[in-house]
């Protein structure tokens, strides 16, 4: 694969003819439309032939709710070796809480597809909200532990799924280690039955650092509770804050080299976004709310309205500005140069892999680099 930066004048006939491939080729794996309109500065993945030299093992997760589209589901599943379905909560007496929708159809196409279906577990109560206080109940009650661990059990042997990804969020900082030692417990009881355990890592820079995402999360104690964590290396850019790349690469490196710390390499998965945010300005802090967005769509509003995608170096990241009905909007989101930075850092650290929030939009070009890169088991 190469990677083509569009330039003004250019079409997507011409680019095919350069690099000796067809303008179909080139729309499939971009996923440009019809009239084939193209961007200045949109990044283009030109598939110009298949190479296995350099290529190492690695494996792919993709998180994905039941509302799913079946054919974008169809498209992904073959790229993936786990797919993750978001997500059971569980009820005060540690009672699974499935999803809304049906998931049966999802663990089917995964097996069909040989990907490892998994069932996240969050702690959703009712409302389908994370409650820490419906996780202290949990790693504080015995009972509710050992029953929820049971009825994880039972998913595994009735539903086919073949691991649980553990994906808590706002962990009050009293019941850290309690909630390493619930992973610990459920990661011995699970890989006894031939299932394994995952966890979700907030995307921490130091042991100590503060506020209620990070201080929960021993990141050593869960390296050593689970058989693998995933590090959310993402959201610096996010609904709520100012306009900024999603996951800039020198803080997912930041993440990384922190975790590499505490953590074997090889236990260690990478999140990889797949998704922008298209802010409103001016930023106003209580107010503002980004609205998220795809990243073929980010380059089709580019183009809508007639602006070049500019590319930050330092967080190597593609951006752009315009302006829609006397409002100036400012647009981040993820290409195949970003994506590359990113994947590189799988080479550069030993990383198992990544995992990919969420996949319920395709972005093709995506996983074809991925899978140029690596060897996907």
């Amino acid at each position: 694969m190469e990677i083509y930066i569009v330039r003004p004048n250019d079409t997507i006939d011409r680019i095919a003819g350069v690099y000796g491939v067809t303008a179909e080729q080139v729309s499939y794996a971009n996923q440009i439309p019809y009239p084939y309109r193209l961007a200045v500065g949109q990044a283009l993945l030109i598939p110009v032939g298949e190479s296995t030299e350099n290529r190492r093992v690695a494996t792919a997760n993709g998180y994905a709710y039941p509302f799913i589209s079946p054919w974008v589901l169809q498209q992904t599943l073959p790229y993936l070796s786990n797919l993750l379905v978001f997500s059971y909560g569980y009820t005060t007496g540690g009672e699974l809480i499935p999803p809304l929708l049906s998931d049966e159809w999802m663990v089917e196409e995964a097996i069909k597809n040989q990907a490892r279906p998994i069932l996240t577990l969050t702690p959703f109560g009712e409302n389908g909200k994370f409650n820490n206080n419906l996780i202290h109940l949990l790693v504080t009650n015995e009972e509710v532990k050992q029953t929820l661990i049971q009825n994880l059990l039972i998913a595994m042997e009735t539903q086919n799924f073949q691991g649980v990804d553990v994906d808590f969020e706002y962990i009050l900082s009293e019941d850290r280690d309690l909630f390493t030692a619930f992973v610990a417990e459920l990661t011995e009881q699970m890989n006894q039955n031939g299932y394994r355990v995952s966890v979700a890592l907030a995307p921490k820079t130091s042991a100590d650092q503060k506020g209620l995402l990070y201080e929960g999360k021993d990141y050593r104690g869960l390296g050593e509770a689970a058989n693998e964590v995933l590090l959310m290396a993402y959201e610096w850019g996010y609904t709520y804050g100012p306009a900024m790349a999603v996951a800039p690469l020198n803080k997912v490196r930041q993440v990384v080299e922190y975790a590499l710390s505490e953590i074997p390499s090889e236990k260690i998965m990478l999140g990889i976004p797949n998704y922008g945010y298209d802010w409103t300005l001016p930023y106003v802090k209580g107010e503002s709310k980004a609205v998220t967005i795809g990243n073929v769509e980010a380059v089709q509003i580019a183009i809508e309205n007639n602006v070049a995608i500019q590319f930050d170096e330092t967080a190597q990241s593609p951006y752009f500005l315009y302006e829609r009905e006397g409002e100036e909007h400012e647009v981040w989101f993820e290409d195949v140069r970003s994506l590359q930075k990113k994947y590189e850092l799988l080479n550069e650290y030993n990383l198992q892999g990544i995992g990919v929030w969420q996949i319920m939009r395709l972005f093709r070009a995506m996983w074809l680099l991925y899978a140029d890169m690596f060897y996907v088991v």
